[in-house]
């Protein structure tokens, strides 16, 4: 049998195959109108409430890493998720697989980093499950955490509603969650160590959205990096998105380990950053809220919405040259998150 024929490491990547993966095999199997949305979090209305519920997994390796472990990681990767469906978070579960013979000690600082993560979102986590597997069943530990929020009247956050003219707005430099896993994981020792940026961004979501009506789109690009995001975005919203290589943020020691491994920042995942399409009238006050939280306060306008090249994004390249930045193809970074 072809590759075709079985699951790759690639379809876990967020990327190409990840998406064949939903669309060929899973969406024919389960459509329905809200699932087809495509989302971070689906939009369920429950009486008069409309509410975003989101569920994700994580197998990251190593699970302790500089800035985290998989712990604090599970927790804001799901409270980011519901935030940026324009949703307050408000109830978690947590399922974990433990391996036998894992170490009591591990699993105690993972729940409390949990603990912290949890109480610094304002998050309850209110219910769970627990499997424990035989040795060489599983890899230490994996966690599943689902989450529920509201989403408050008037607001309409969608990959869906990109608008040509509105700015694309990333709140902070790229590429450190990646990098500070690979470094870990290879055992890689630096003066300067790169540091995980896994935060919970709903209190910044919350202020960005108090401040602003003209935020059409917010997403965190995890899984595929920013390059695959925006691939979504023009794709679900039917639009060009131009972006200039220059007012990229990434950190000088980020940029160089990325150049001598051969890594492009743009398709590394990131844990604590989100990208927003802002009506233009906008964007410098919503800039300016970001900019004055700690999570964004290297928030930039990065490029814009335009109406040609439909379902495409391509970069303004330093040389004055022009760059198609299609979807992530392959897998760069296994068990990132």
């Amino acid at each position: 049998m072809g590759q075709s024929s079985k699951i790759l490491l690639d379809h876990g990547s967020g990327g190409r195959l990840s998406h064949s993966l939903v669309n060929d095999k899973m969406l024919p199997v389960f459509q329905n109108p809200v699932l087809a949305c495509l989302n971070d979090g689906a939009e369920i209305l429950i009486g008069n409430e409309r509410l975003a519920f989101t569920t994700d997994s994580y197998v990251v390796d190593p699970i302790f890493f500089p800035g985290g472990n998989i712990g604090d990681l599970a927790i804001n990767g799901t409270v980011n998720d519901l935030a940026v469906c324009g949703a307050i978070p408000l109830y978690l579960s947590v399922g974990m697989i433990i391996e036998e013979g894992f170490p009591v000690a591990d699993l105690d600082a993972i729940l409390y980093q949990m603990g912290v993560a949890a109480r610094k979102a304002g998050i309850l986590v209110v219910t769970g499950d627990t499997k424990v597997v035989p040795r060489g069943a599983a890899d230490k530990i994996f966690i599943n955490t689902s989450g529920i929020g509201k989403i408050p009247e008037g607001i309409e956050i969608s990959g869906h509603n990109a608008k040509p003219g509105d700015q694309v707005i990333l709140s902070g430099t790229l590429a450190d969650h990646g990098i500070a896993i690979l470094t870990q994981r290879e055992g890689m020792v630096f003066d300067s160590p790169v540091i995980s940026d896994t935060a919970a961004l709903n209190h910044l979501v919350r202020q960005m959205l108090e401040m602003s009506s003209g935020i059409h789109v917010l997403r965190d690009p995890t899984r595929g990096g920013l390059g695959t995001t925006l691939n979504e975005i023009a794709a679900q919203s039917h639009v060009g998105i131009r972006i200039v290589e220059n007012r990229i943020p990434v950190k000088p020691e980020v940029a160089a380990l990325c150049e001598l491994l051969g890594f492009d920042p743009l398709y590394i995942a990131n844990e604590g950053k989100l990208v927003a399409m802002v009506n233009p009238d906008h964007a410098d006050n919503v800039l300016s809220i970001m900019q004055k939280d700690e999570l964004g306060k290297d928030a930039c306008i990065i490029g814009e919405v335009v109406s040609g090249h439909e379902g495409q994004v391509f970069m303004q390249t330093r040389i004055g040259g022009t760059r198609i930045v299609d979807m992530l193809t392959g897998e760069q970074l296994p068990r990132i998150c």
